[in-house]
């Protein structure tokens, strides 16, 4: 699976999970780290952590693997490492504290994702 399949994958799996606010974005042109940045929102830490393994499930079931994963214990901001695609699920404010987005977005690199 290339890594744009990956990142679709990932993003239709949170959002049929219920996570929120779910973007793409394409960073290929901007970093060697990865493809696509992946960044979602739950409402509570179970929420989180349930989202994160959610997606782990999902690339694993697809033939995909996860390199790493951090953040699992709190899950404040877990952070999934699937080469190619790098996903970030937060609760709310810290997401709003981080702000990602304007880190790595521009107008023609970001894709929202919605029901």
């Amino acid at each position: 699976m290339n890594s744009k399949e990956k990142a679709k994958l990932i993003c239709e799996t949170l959002l049929s999970k219920k996570a929120y606010d779910v973007i793409k974005i394409d960073v290929s042109e901007q970093t060697i780290l990865a493809d696509y940045f992946i960044i979602a929102s739950g409402k509570s830490s179970p929420q989180v952590k349930a989202l994160a393994e959610y997606a782990m499930d999902a690339v694993e079931k697809a033939g995909g693997e996860v390199r790493r994963k951090e953040g699992m214990a709190e899950a404040r901001w877990v952070v999934v490492d699937f080469g190619d695609v790098i996903l970030h699920v937060f609760h709310d404010e810290t997401r709003l504290f981080y702000n990602l987005e304007r880190l790595w977005a521009k107008s023609d690199n970001i894709e929202k994702f919605s029901e």
